[in-house]
């Protein structure tokens, strides 16, 4: 039933606005250029043409092919076209998108009630339309873009992780990868998330601790059985996500501290757990480690990570980046955030914490470092003003040469409440490796494109656990009103350059 009635809510604002969008923006615009006449030589079956300017591989055109293919049949018998390329149009195209929106928002309910099985089906049917509503996403549901297709296929591939199918999530892995090439860090995340959630749920037989202190206080070596060191044995460590319902209790009760393991225990427990059971690791895993060689193979072959418009988008050091993404990404959780009991908790422990002021006094360098020596403005960024990251960039960044030192303590508390939020919940292991992952991902992008934000967004808001109603529904509130001002903007303010001719609209 959830499922349901999550895929029906989605369709009465995919349908509606899809349909006025196609209605008022019926040629393609902005990168549609590339991809729409791409998609559409592929369905004249000219699959050897490509364009130099498009970045990402095929994958999204594959898909259209087979979304155009499943309609095809019914248009023709009722006569509404009479070939096959004839129905690959730019609104057609564009409702690919709307399909495997409705699909995106099925999977996050599947994630959600995986990651919370206590958790009523209502109450996670509307966690998932809300996060539907996430104004990245939402606006590019519209367009002909590959952020809603790869978001799908990485969410698929998590999914099908958690319920440890790992050959099917290396599949859908393969397919993230072929729709966008960074998907191959999201890929090994999931990887990753797979070996963290096996090694650390191991069951170990437990061994009184007399005889531990007879058999393996002297020769140091491993207890048999798959055990570990005595002092791992009686260590109490915080369960998975598949197993997040009995830790919900215990973070509810406030122990959370005291039964978790530090970071460096949890490293030796993976460590131990993975030897014992390489095997089955290999055996599991091997399918992602194949996609991976392929992958390598493919940007040796190809000289760049890209396919086309390598100079523009070069590999360069944006630590600034992840900066930008911890702020954009709070405030689009802002209710969470920025509360005032979770502020005044935030300073509550970093004033108990004796390492609080070293670790803050570290984070802040880092962050002023960042924004001094690698902050990147690329062209595109300073010359496109239908995008709002131009205006951003422009009036608060730029607004006064000391503007991108004084954000740096906003970005520094904005990673500090992720780690807050995320480690209450999840192993620090997990923490570091999705914040190396998001690293890996958004550093060596030269262009400030919040597109790029929603896939690690969805994965840190899937395991925020908001449970008070009142901050769904700010920001379910929060995301309609953007995406009425953001698609109001795009319909309905249009506007000309005296450099170019045709149309412009403002767009994310």
């Amino acid at each position: 039933m959830g499922r349901l009635a999550v895929a029906v809510i989605v369709s009465s604002w995919v349908i509606p606005t899809s349909i006025l969008v196609n209605r008022i923006v019926p040629e393609p615009y902005m990168d549609e250029i590339f991809h729409i006449p791409q998609a559409q030589l592929y369905c004249k079956g000219n699959f050897w043409s490509w364009d130099p300017m498009i970045t990402t591989p095929p994958g999204l055109y594959y898909l259209s092919l087979a979304h155009v293919a499943c309609l095809f049949p019914g248009m023709f018998f009722v006569q509404k076209v009479s070939s096959f390329a004839e129905l690959c149009s730019t609104s057609m195209l564009r409702f690919v998108n709307g399909v495997l929106a409705i699909l995106c928002g099925i999977i996050i309910y599947e994630i959600i009630t995986h990651l919370r099985p206590t958790l009523c089906k209502r109450k996670a049917a509307f966690f998932a339309v809300i996060l539907a509503l996430y104004p990245l996403h939402w606006f590019f549901t519209f367009l002909y873009y590959t952020d809603v297709a790869s978001l799908t296929a990485v969410l698929a591939m998590y999914l099908t992780c958690l319920k440890k199918k790992y050959y099917f999530s290396a599949l859908l892995g393969a397919f993230a990868v072929f729709i966008r090439q960074t998907n191959i860090i999201w890929m090994l995340f999931v990887a990753c998330t797979g070996v963290i959630d096996i090694t650390l749920t191991h069951p170990r037989k437990k061994v009184k601790v007399d005889e531990l202190n007879e058999s393996g206080k002297e020769t140091g070596r491993l207890i048999p059985n798959n055990s570990v060191s005595a002092s791992s044995n009686m260590r109490r460590r915080k369960p998975n996500s598949a197993d997040a319902s009995k830790y919900s209790a215990t973070a509810a009760n406030g122990s959370s501290s005291t039964q978790s393991s530090g970071f460096l225990d949890e490293i030796q427990d993976i460590c131990l757990a993975s030897w014992h059971m390489k095997w089955k690791l290999f055996i599991s895993f091997c399918p992602f480690f194949m996609v991976l060689v392929a992958f390598v193979a493919f940007v040796r072959w190809n000289g760049s990570v890209v396919l086309g418009a390598k100079e523009a988008h070069a590999v360069s050091p944006h630590f600034a980046q992840i900066m930008y993404f911890s702020l954009v990404s709070t405030l689009a959780t802002a209710p969470l955030h920025f509360s005032l009991c979770h502020v005044a908790n935030m300073f509550q422990s970093f004033w108990k914490n004796r390492l609080g002021f070293f670790q803050w006094l570290v984070a802040l360098t880092a962050g002023f470092l960042s924004v001094h020596f690698f902050s990147i403005a690329h062209p595109y960024l300073v010359a496109d003003n239908r995008h709002y990251t131009f205006y951003l960039w422009r009036k608060v960044i730029k607004a006064h040469w000391l503007m991108k030192y004084f954000l740096v303590p906003f970005y520094v508390y904005s990673w500090s409440s992720i780690f807050n939020i995320l480690g209450k919940v999840r192993q620090k292991v997990w923490v570091l490796t999705y914040f190396l992952a998001t690293a890996a991902v958004l550093v060596p992008a030269p262009l400030i494109e919040f597109r790029y934000y929603t896939i690690p967004f969805y994965l840190l808001i899937l395991h925020s656990h908001i449970d008070d109603n009142e901050s769904w529904i700010a920001m379910g509130l929060m995301y309609l009103v953007i995406n009425t001002f953001t698609m109001m903007m795009f319909l309905f303010r249009p506007f000309n350059w005296n450099h170019e001719p045709g149309v412009q609209r403002f767009i994310w």
